[in-house]
């Protein structure tokens, strides 16, 4: 696989920032309909066979994220607080960093959304305190490209009870149950609920060249050494380079969109591992950099036409953004499960996923089987709080835990409120002398309620399975986000949004943004395959409208 390279004088038709899910989608997409392309990525471009299974590396020393020394982040729950940088344990704003982005480290569920998630304000009416509104787009506009997705990407599945409506069949056969989605059966069917096989991005048998899933257990975090897990590097980024029209260039870091005196976008400037600063040239630009990345750099942009950030005449770049709220339940059973073998989550349970009044609040979500855990991760955070943490019986608990436990992890809604944002820290700079990240966020309290709810589903799940001790945390306030969504929203109207329907800027007519940041609500806390689709589809309209100009 070689690819093409252009030199840095020319003009190309279309400089994407990220490749991830989005951008790694973007770049074959149009590089193969026969534009040229540049691929800008800030991590470096990892093969396959250089991905380990090494929890010391993915969880202590940010192989596959930035790092945290060069990269600082703040975090802060309101305005009115000064952000912090994080002590120890994971950043704020989670993501990956290198080509493939997020795609190469996420757990691989894969649920689409239903069509409740693109017109729910109609639906449920007005929420104080927030900007709930529905999407400009409906399932039905979207349901062929989350079928791309599953036959282009590569989805093992089967339908169950609670799908949304679709035109094709999955590709491939779930992957096998794994005990922990066996007692979800269980303790389903007893409460009178319905356990469905987990749609998944990982190959349950060879698909596209590809090989199936060996079943090691090294999902959620690692990267993938058989190409198995579906992401943008091992489903896309080959057929980009293989059109002979895209580079992809690791190592890339954008410092800012270049504007001309007309508010057209010329190109980026961005600096390589040298640190020296290069401009690259395009007919437009693609924004695809994450629901973090993507805001920091439209703020940074900032010029005499756009002084309060490119793109944002509406202000709200960087605003409404969304995390997913998410809990957890352990219960520990009386036999081996050995829940460390093969993929995350087999089996679901989206009954409650509707939002429902006489609930009192609002949310929906889902819940599915699991445990997330290598054997140190265990060791340092899996017994329950109540044993001990030291000496010979510490050792004798984690011998009956570590085999012998499973996770029901809940996943829900995030209302969009306005104060929870990214903005450019006025006080840390990174590396390159950035304004860091800062992210101010506080879950809106039905967020809170909807976990909670989910929680107490979640432990009668348990108990009906015949769980012999069950014990989490409870429902709290969210620190950490890894769905970064929201941030750019779309919307037919420029005054309340940042891009339009097929992800153009508003304001800038060859700018384009698409990833989470497009995201108007949340879902129910699984948004890679919606921005999978979105990308697919917002592709189809940039290369059309591209065939005459853009």
């Amino acid at each position: 696989m070689r690819q093409r390279t252009f030199a840095e004088s020319e003009q190309v038709d279309f400089v994407i920032v990220g490749s991830g899910s989005a951008g790694g989608i973007m770049a074959k997409e149009l590089s193969t309909a026969g534009f040229s392309v540049v691929v800008l990525e800030q991590g470096p471009w990892r093969r396959t066979q250089e991905f380990v299974h090494d929890e010391m590396s993915t969880w202590f020393y940010d192989d596959l994220l930035p790092s945290r020394a060069d990269f600082p982040q703040t975090f802060r729950r309101s305005a009115d607080e000064r952000a912090e940088l994080s002590q120890g344990g994971p950043p704020p704003l989670l993501y990956a960093s290198g080509v493939g982005g997020s795609s190469v480290h996420f757990t691989a569920n894969f649920w689409r959304f239903r069509p409740v998630d693109f017109k729910e304000r109609s639906l449920v009416g007005a929420i104080n305190g927030t900007g709930f509104a529905d999407w400009p787009i409906t399932y039905e506009e979207l349901e062929p490209y989350y079928t791309r997705v599953d036959w282009e990407i590569g989805v093992s599945g089967a339908p169950g009870p609670n799908d949304p409506p679709r035109s094709r069949p999955y590709p491939m056969p779930p992957m096998p149950v794994k005990s922990s989605g066996a007692l979800l059966e269980t303790g389903a069917r007893k409460l009178g609920l319905n356990a469905q096989p987990a749609p998944l991005a990982v190959l349950s048998q060879p698909f596209n060249g590809r090989n199936a899933c060996v079943h090691c257990g090294y999902c959620m975090g690692y990267g993938c050494e058989m190409g198995a897990k579906s992401s943008t590097l091992v489903a896309m980024i080959p057929q980009a380079i293989d059109s002979g029209n895209c580079e992809i260039r690791p190592e890339s870091i954008v410092l800012r969109v270049d504007i001309d005196g007309a508010g057209r976008a010329t190109g980026v400037t961005y600096v390589g591992a040298d640190r020296v600063e290069r401009q690259q040239n395009a007919r437009a630009v693609i924004i695809a950099a994450n629901g973090a990345e993507t805001p920091r750099l439209l703020l940074m942009s900032a010029s005499p036409q756009a002084p309060n950030g490119l793109a944002n005449s509406s202000g709200l770049v960087g605003r409404y953004m969304m995390w997913n709220a998410h809990g957890d339940t352990f219960a520990l059973f009386e036999h081996p499960l050995n829940e460390y073998k093969s993929v995350q989550a087999t089996r679901i349970i989206h009954d409650f996923y509707d939002s429902d009044p006489g609930r009192g609040f609002y949310g929906g979500g889902g819940l599915d089987s699991r445990l997330f855990s290598g054997p140190i991760m265990f060791g340092l955070f899996g017994l329950p709080p109540d044993e001990p943490w030291w000496g010979q019986q510490y050792k004798e608990r984690l011998h009956e835990y570590f085999t012998r436990t499973m996770q029901v992890a809940a996943a829900g809604t995030s209302l969009p409120v306005e104060t929870n944002t990214i903005t450019l820290d006025p006080d840390v700079t990174d590396v390159l002398g950035r304004p860091a990240l800062r992210a101010t966020y506080r879950d809106h309290p039905d967020d809170v309620k909807m976990i909670a709810f989910l929680q107490a589903r979640s432990r009668e799940l348990m108990e009906a399975a015949g769980a012999k001790k069950i014990w989490g945390e409870p429902a709290a306030e969210s620190t950490i986000g890894a769905h970064l969504l929201g941030t750019c929203r779309m919307g037919d109207d420029p005054a309340t949004s940042v891009v339009d329907r097929y992800h153009r800027s508003h304001d800038v007519r060859n700018l384009f943004i698409c990833d989470g940041s497009s995201f108007v609500t949340s879902g129910r806390g699984q948004p890679t395959m919606t921005i999978m689709a979105l990308a697919f589809r917002a592709s189809e309209h940039i290369a059309r409208a591209a065939q005459n100009t853009i």
